[in-house]
C-alpha cells in the first residue's frame, strides 16, 4: 500500500509567538521583529512520523512554517499570498502530496483558492473537519451542562467566514433557535437565508456579537477579529462556548470572573498510531488541532486533490470528512480550555454553579 505524504503550513500568531523560537524578539520593537520575518524564508520546522489508521494505512508529513505574524497575513493582500504560496513550494518540494493551510494562511487568496492555483500539489484549508468537531463538541459539552440541544438557543459569531457559515449550517436543524452574528449585514443576510432553509426555528441576525449572545445556551465562535469579541458580560449562566478562532475569540477574563460557564477549544482530536509531531505547539501527545487532521485523514485515504477551500463550504464535505475521520480512528480528545485540560468533575462544578447563579438575582452588568 503506497503512502502519501502531507505538509501543513504554521505560523506565529504574534511577536509574542515568535520569541518563543526565537527568545531575542522580546527585547526587540515589534515592527523590528516583523521587519525581520519579511527578510526571512519559509522553512521546515519538523518531520511528522508514526500516523496509523485503524485500516492500518500509514502516512507523514512535515510542518513547514510561514515567516508572518496573523497581522501580516491579514494586512498585505498579494504579498501574503505569495509568502504562502512559496510555503507550499518547500512543501511540494519535500515531497508532499496535500498542503493543509494552518491558522490565517487559510483566509488569504479566496480562502486558499489562489494558493491552490499557484501550486501543483493538493491545498486545504482543513476547515471542513474543524466544523466537524466544533459542532460535535459544542453538543457533547451541552449534553454534560444539561443543555438540551432542541430547546436550546444558540450563536454563532462570525457567521458569514466558511467556518462560521458551516457550523451554522450544520447546528441549524439540531437546535431550538440560532442567532448569527457578524459585521457585514448584507453578507450575513445571504447566509441567513441559507440558515432558514435548514433550521427547526427562529433565526436572527446581529451586527453586534453581544446581542447574538445575550440569551445563547451554546456559542460557536469563529471570528477573524485579532482581540477577544467575548467578554465575561456576555454570556449567560450555563452557557457553553465553544471557541474555534485562533487567536482565541474569549476573553481570558472569562476564565477569572466566570466560573459558571463552560469555555471549549473547538476541534481538538486524538491522531491514530505513535505519531510524534516533533514539535511543541502546546497539546498534549498525539493531539492536534482538527485542521490539521484534515490534512491527514485525506493523506491517509489517498486524497490529494483539493478540498475545504472557498468561503462555502459544501455540507456534505463536512458530513464526508467527519465520517472519513471515524474510518481512520481520529476521535475528539476530550476538552481543553485557555489550553488546559477540563475534566468531568470540573464541568459538574461549572454546572453546578451555573444553577446557583440561575437562582440568584442578575448582577447589574450581567445577564
Amino acid at each position: 500500500m503506497k503512502q502519501h505524504k502531507f505538509a501543513f503550513i504554521v505560523h506565529a500568531l504574534d511577536v509574542k509567538d515568535v520569541a518563543r523560537k526565537y527568545p531575542i524578539a522580546r527585547y526587540l520593537p515589534d515592527e523590528w521583529v516583523e521587519s525581520l520575518l519579511r527578510l526571512t524564508k519559509p522553512k521546515v520546522i519538523s518531520e511528522i512520523t508514526g500516523i496509523e489508521s485503524q485500516t492500518g494505512a500509514q502516512t507523514s508529513g512535515w510542518f513547514v512554517g510561514c515567516p508572518r505574524t496573523a497581522a501580516q497575513l491579514m494586512g498585505n493582500g498579494e504579498d501574503s499570498v505569495e509568502v504562502v504560496a512559496r510555503t507550499g513550494r518547500v512543501a511540494e518540494a519535500l515531497g508532499a502530496e496535500i498542503v493543509g493551510l494552518g491558522a490565517y494562511t487559510s483566509i488569504v487568496g479566496d480562502s486558499g483558492r489562489t494558493v491552490a492555483d499557484a501550486l501543483d500539489i493538493g491545498v486545504t484549508t482543513g476547515n471542513s473537519y474543524t466544523v466537524y468537531t466544533a459542532v460535535q463538541g459544542a453538543l457533547w459539552a451541552a449534553s454534560l451542562m444539561g443543555i438540551e440541544p432542541a430547546q436550546a438557543s444558540a450563536a454563532v459569531l462570525g457567521a458569514t467566514g466558511s467556518i462560521g457559515r458551516a457550523c451554522a449550517l450544520l447546528l441549524a436543524d439540531q437546535v431550538g433557535r440560532i442567532a448569527l452574528a457578524a459585521r457585514r449585514m448584507e453578507r450575513l443576510g445571504a447566509v441567513a437565508e441559507e440558515v432558514r432553509g435548514v433550521a427547526n426555528g427562529r433565526v436572527t441576525l446581529h451586527s453586534q456579537v453581544a446581542d447574538a449572545m445575550r440569551d445563547a445556551d451554546i456559542v460557536v465562535t469563529v471570528t477573524s477579529a485579532l482581540d477577544s469579541v467575548v467578554e465575561p458580560e456576555h454570556l449567560k449562566p450555563g452557557a457553553v462556548v465553544c471557541d474555534v478562532a485562533r487567536p482565541r475569540d474569549v476573553s481570558k477574563a472569562v476564565a477569572r470572573q466566570r466560573d459558571d460557564v463552560l469555555v471549549i477549544e473547538g476541534g481538538v482530536v486524538r491522531v491514530p498510531g505513535p505519531v510524534d509531531f516533533h514539535f511543541d505547539f502546546g497539546f498534549p501527545p498525539r493531539t492536534a488541532y482538527a485542521c490539521m487532521a484534515e490534512t491527514m485523514i485525506l493523506s491517509l485515504e489517498g486524497h490529494t486533490e483539493d478540498y475545504s477551500l472557498g468561503r462555502e463550504l459544501s455540507v456534505d464535505k463536512v458530513r464526508e470528512i467527519g465520517l472519513l475521520g471515524d474510518k481512520h480512528g481520529f476521535e475528539l480528545a476530550g476538552f481543553r480550555s485557555f489550553e488546559r485540560p477540563v475534566t468531568d468533575e470540573e464541568i459538574a462544578r461549572i454546572r453546578e454553579r451555573a444553577d446557583e447563579a440561575r437562582t440568584r438575582p442578575a448582577k447589574a452588568g450581567t445577564n
